[in-house]
């Protein structure tokens, strides 16, 4: 998930943004499960992926080689979010995703050490999906090259009702809404977890991605979903606006609460066709360094703080806090606490 922010749109939020790095806010109701009152547990549905990291400095030399720093590390929106929603404090954190029988094993051990509970399909047909991201140490901003491999294989013979079970929210990620079959496995679990009382969300993902699908097959596909996670420009793709505080209001007059993060400018929070919060992001005392998933750790952040009981602009707070954190770090997941 991208949360580039361009210096117009920081003029135009930036400098609504309060001294206080929390929130200004006209806070909606606590309407989450509050510790003791219901369940806690979030289950993510999405992708698991593998992510080659080169952090090169400067510009890509064409036809010739580039120095860089090169890693292979856990990631994916979903997963990165799941782990997130893990270190941010939620007790009982579940990933459904599939994954090529080459890796299963590793992201198995991997998101049990974040603290993630896997409910992982192993895919003999295809390969575990795998992500190129190109950072520029310069800026920290990222290129993605992406083969979905077996992510998009998701379908709904995968899910299974009892995957709900202890499970106070779903989260879905927007990646799945991509292909036609892992849509289906997403509308699936939407309906589950509606039948069930358990409110759904969703992170669009890719702006690249959704553009392709359009802004019209990906809202009626969305339908039914109690918070929608964008960031600024899948919100511009989503309502044509140019503002994101225009877009975040538009856009919950369709979504109950909508969430759209500004990268380092911070998050708006709307409800009801009206903003509701905006959200600065905290100094962190550290350089960025890479900003691959950062919206995942909002989104985990946001999701963890909602099950814990705190309100939209809390959430935006807790949210913002773990992005920041998340740029000091290579890759998209937070570091393992022992």
């Amino acid at each position: 998930m991208s949360d580039a922010v361009d210096d117009a749109m920081g003029d135009a939020v930036g400098a609504a943004c309060p001294a206080d790095p929390a929130v200004t806010a006209r806070t909606g109701p606590r309407d989450q499960a509050r510790p003791g009152s219901a369940p806690r547990g979030l289950l993510v549905v999405g992708d698991v992926v593998t992510d080659v990291v080169a952090r090169h400095r400067g510009p890509l030399a064409a036809a010739t080689d580039t120095a860089a720093e090169i890693r292979t590390v856990p990631g994916g929106a979903g997963a990165n979010a799941a782990c997130w929603a893990a270190y941010s404090g939620c007790p009982d954190v579940r990933m459904l995703g599939r994954v090529g029988s080459d890796a299963a094993a590793w992201h198995e051990r991997v998101l049990r050490r974040a603290g993630v509970r896997p409910l992982l399909v192993p895919d003999t047909a295809a390969s575990t999906a795998t992500v190129v991201s190109l950072v520029d140490t310069a800026t920290a901003e990222r290129t993605f090259l992406t083969d979905s491999g077996a992510v998009l294989r998701i379908s709904p013979a995968d899910w299974n009702p009892a995957f709900l079970d202890g499970i106070g929210h779903l989260h879905l990620s927007g990646y799945l809404f991509f292909a036609d079959v892992s849509r289906e496995l997403a509308i699936a679990a939407c309906r589950s977890a509606r039948s069930a009382g358990v409110p759904v969300s969703l992170d669009p993902a890719s702006a690249g991605f959704l553009a392709e699908l359009g802004a019209d097959e990906f809202l009626a596909a969305a339908e039914g979903m109690d918070v929608l996670l964008p960031n600024a420009d899948e919100a511009r793709i989503l309502t044509g606006l140019s503002e994101p505080a225009d877009a975040a209001a538009e856009l919950s007059r369709r979504f109950p609460l909508v969430a759209v993060t500004l990268g380092a400018v911070g998050a708006l929070v709307a409800s009801d066709g009206d903003l509701l919060a905006r959200t600065c992001a905290p100094p962190t005392g550290a350089p960025a360094v890479d900003s691959t998933g950062a919206g995942d750790a909002f989104t985990g952040g946001f999701l963890a703080a909602r099950l814990a009981g705190a309100d939209p602009a809390e959430a935006a707070a807790a949210g913002c806090r773990a992005g920041a954190e998340a740029v000091t770090l290579v890759g998209g997941r937070p570091p393992v606490r022992d």
